[in-house]
């Protein structure tokens, strides 16, 4: 007799099992490599590529958003029923442009009106793809936040390039661009008399800061010159980032070819000290006078119980902002900053701080910092050259205030004053603390000039 009921058929139930797994596993996968992929890219900039130059670090977060599309196809296919097939396009746009960043290590924007288009274009088909084959609510929650991540880039890379194409504060450079060899560099000079006072910036500062308010105030008693370092402001990049040898080289030659006589007056805000006390170890015969402004010292990085973790921090950080910078991240940040500059310096301020040249030199300044430290340390005594120290009281630790002090014995003919109302930032920036450091600037100008200590707060 033959048994007409259903017989359980162990390799049917075995797939029915695999299908149904297979429709419950899509979400998961597509979450999986959409987070994989940002967290690699975090950990890559991070971790091993810590301080990189622009294009790898551009070119390992395309590498690490690569996998994670070409993950997304071939785990969808092997174990979903729905596969995304569509997500090996990203991943071969991604990758080979990634091979071509870190080939051929563009630092110019000229690509710039070209990859926000097709990124754009990009995403649309994307959208549209991803509507026929995914049927998951990860469409939505995570796919369509990472398609507009991708827009925004686009949008934000073009408006960065034409920002950088029309902005007109660039192009109102003052002074001029001198040749010092295989580049150029800025310098301004106004005012007349002697000693001619040199201003160093900041570490990242173009010449526009010390422009604001310290040479307007410097040039009404003698001559003051102000300078961008190679690959700041105005200033052609060097060849390779330079250690503070080779800046003050640099400043050496662009003076002698300007014909900017000295010896001179130097005067340095933070990283600027560590410039002029370079400038004092290679060129003493050329140095009449020296001011440090909230001056950072060769030794900090020994000394300051905070500075290595900041310096560590700061490496990678600065490492990461010329590929914002392409975004327009950076200028968005920058519009609303430096509202107490005068309007000229103001804007250029702005507009120089916010591209990818300027932060890339940024990253190779800080990526030097310390061999300049080093060699700044060297200078063991000004003899009896004019020095005045100028300490910001507001933002500091115990630390900053004895290396401060400990930078006043380097000269027996020094001052020492404490700005307590100022920050760091306000030395230079704010006019009425700059005011105040100006002064003192002149006070080493007299000095020189008579022959004379350095006046103290008191006289």
């Amino acid at each position: 007799m033959i048994d007409n009921q259903t017989h359980h058929r162990p390799d049917l139930e075995e797939a029915a099992a695999v299908d149904s797994a297979k429709k419950g596993h899509i979400g998961r996968i597509v979450t999986f490599t959409m987070l994989g992929g940002f967290l690699a890219a975090v950990a890559f900039v991070t971790l091993p590529f810590a301080g990189a130059e622009e294009h790898v670090i551009t070119g390992v977060v395309l590498f690490a958003f690569t996998s994670a599309w070409a993950m997304l196809a071939q785990l969808s296919t092997r174990r979903t029923d729905q596969p995304q097939r569509w997500a090996v396009v990203p991943a071969a746009v991604m990758g080979s442009s990634a091979v071509v960043v870190l080939v051929l290590a563009p630092t110019g924007n000229e690509l710039g009106w070209i990859w926000p288009p097709a990124i754009v274009a990009l995403v649309a088909w994307m959208v549209i793809r991803s509507r026929r084959a995914l049927h998951s609510r990860t469409r939505m929650f995570v796919l369509y936040p990472v398609f507009a991540s991708l827009v925004l880039a686009a949008i934000g890379g073009a408006y960065e390039t034409y920002r950088e194409t029309n902005d007109p504060s660039p192009s109102e450079m003052p002074g001029r661009l001198i040749d010092i060899g295989d580049h150029e560099l800025h310098l301004s000079c106004t005012g007349v008399g002697s000693p001619i006072v040199v201003l160093e910036g900041g570490l990242g500062e173009p010449s526009t800061m010390m422009s604001s308010w310290i040479a307007p105030a410097v040039a009404s008693t003698t001559r003051v010159c102000v300078y961008d370092r190679a690959g700041r402001g105005w200033s052609e990049p060097a060849a390779h980032a330079q250690d503070g040898v080779e800046a003050a080289r640099d400043l050496h030659t662009l003076l002698h070819r300007a014909g900017e006589a000295g010896p001179y007056v130097l005067a340095g805000h933070s990283a600027g000290g560590i410039y002029v006390l370079n400038f004092a170890a290679a060129y003493p015969q050329d140095v009449a006078g020296v001011a440090l402004l909230d001056s950072m010292h060769p030794q900090q990085y020994e000394r300051m119980a905070s500075w290595p973790g900041f310096y560590e921090m700061f490496r990678r950080a600065s490492a990461v902002m010329p590929s914002l910078a392409r975004l327009g991240m950076v200028r968005l940040s920058n519009e609303t900053q430096y509202e107490g500059l005068p309007a000229p310096q103001r804007d250029q301020e702005r507009a120089f701080l916010s591209t990818p040249r300027h932060n890339r030199s940024v990253r190779d300044e800080f990526h030097m910092i310390r061999r300049a430290m080093n060699e700044a340390a060297t200078l063991k005594t000004l003899g009896d050259v004019p020095l005045a120290v100028v300490t910001a009281k507001l933002d500091h630790e115990s630390d900053w205030f004895a290396m401060q002090d400990d930078l006043a014995t380097l000269s027996t003919n020094s001052v020492h004053r404490d700005l307590p109302n100022a920050t760091h930032e306000m030395v230079v920036g704010d006019e009425v603390t700059a005011h105040q450091a100006s002064q003192t600037v002149l006070d080493v100008v007299r000095s020189v000039r008579t022959g004379t200590p350095v006046a103290t707060q008191e006289d």
